[in-house]
């Protein structure tokens, strides 16, 4: 296969890695936006902003400038650029013809002075470049893991099933196993409300509140997404998975995940540009926690924990009030 990521971040540089080292063989090119990056990574053969000392397959290549040449005879393009380029990056793409993949995980943020709500990556697609055959690509994944060829389960989401059979056909290897969904508004739902809730699992943990807040934390946020994934259309089974319940835990729990180190840093006095520029790294729960809330309060879903991020990240709470906000909530029987 011949495949193409745009986009050479941590997540993007480790899935041209994963391809890159299929039994399959395939023709990988890493295209980076900046052609000092570009160039560095060419000579040091690694990504050392992101992944440093992690080594380059030998048959990836770097690219940089446009990305059109590359398009022709593509099997697979993989957009790995954050939320906030995506709109952008599918626009240049609207005319490919091979199968489209994104990585990012969250809703676009909508315009303060608009009065409207962000999208899901999908909806996305559907207003800038409606005859793409695309999906996303997602699931409880660091990208160093990945980089380093340790086992990962991914999930493969589209309505097409050409999508999900290239994405199984460039990942799936003794590494990484992938499993095809036709259920891309849950895949989506969960890879961005994950984010939010793993800043207020690193509020916690921050705090030293112990275990059992955490697991109450995580259990109660698997229902907020369960409730504004079923009320955009997706399937309840689906936040049982691996980018539902799996990607939450990995998120909320890990050592590596930006979005609950964000969390961490808060909950020692921290502000929030601190916080965000000691990561180096784009945590997508910082920019599309506000768009979640706005996004439930119009389909009027109610999202507890979420709200309280966002009155954390808007500097309206301290962390210790966000927390007794949450555990102060009045008795109720348990449903989702």
């Amino acid at each position: 296969m011949k495949i193409i990521v745009l986009g050479a971040g941590a997540w993007g540089s480790a899935v041209a890695m994963s391809a890159a080292q299929h039994p399959a063989g395939h023709a990988v090119t890493l295209w980076a936006r900046d052609a000092s990056q570009a160039a560095g990574m060419r000579a040091a053969r690694q990504n050392a902003r992101y992944l440093p000392g992690i080594a380059f397959p030998p048959s990836l290549t770097v690219a940089h400038g446009s990305f059109a040449p590359l398009l022709p005879g593509a099997d697979l393009v993989v957009v790995a650029t954050p939320m906030a380029a995506l709109r952008g990056m599918l626009q240049a793409l609207a005319d490919c013809t091979a199968p489209v993949a994104w990585l990012c995980k969250g809703f676009e943020a909508a315009p303060e002075s608009s009065g409207s709500f962000g999208l899901l990556a999908h909806e996305v697609q559907a207003q800038t470049a409606p005859d793409l055959i695309a999906g996303v690509f997602s699931g409880p994944s660091f990208a160093q893991e990945v980089a380093l060829g340790q086992p990962t389960a991914l999930v493969a989401a589209s309505a097409h099933a050409a999508v999900r059979d290239a994405l199984v056909a460039a990942f799936h290897s003794p590494s990484v196993r992938v499993y095809a969904n036709e259920d891309i508004v849950g895949v989506e739902v969960g890879g961005a409300v994950k984010n939010v809730l793993a800043i207020a699992t690193g509020l916690c943990d921050g705090l030293a509140l112990g275990l059992n807040a955490r697991a109450a934390l995580i259990t109660r946020g698997l229902a907020e997404m369960t409730r504004l994934g079923l009320a955009l259309g997706a399937r309840p089974d689906t936040f049982m998975g691996l980018s539902g319940l799996g990607d939450l835990v990995l998120t909320a729990t890990g050592d590596l995940s930006r979005n609950r180190r964000v969390g961490m840093l808060l909950a020692q006095g921290r502000s929030l540009p601190q916080a965000v520029e000691s990561l180096g790294h784009v945590a997508e729960g910082v920019y599309s926690a506000r768009t979640v809330a706005q996004r439930a309060a119009r389909l009027e879903v109610d999202m507890p924990i979420t709200r309280a991020v966002v009155a954390l990240l808007d500097d309206h709470l301290r962390p210790a009030d966000a927390v007794a906000l949450l555990m102060g909530r009045g008795p109720a029987q348990e449903i989702v």
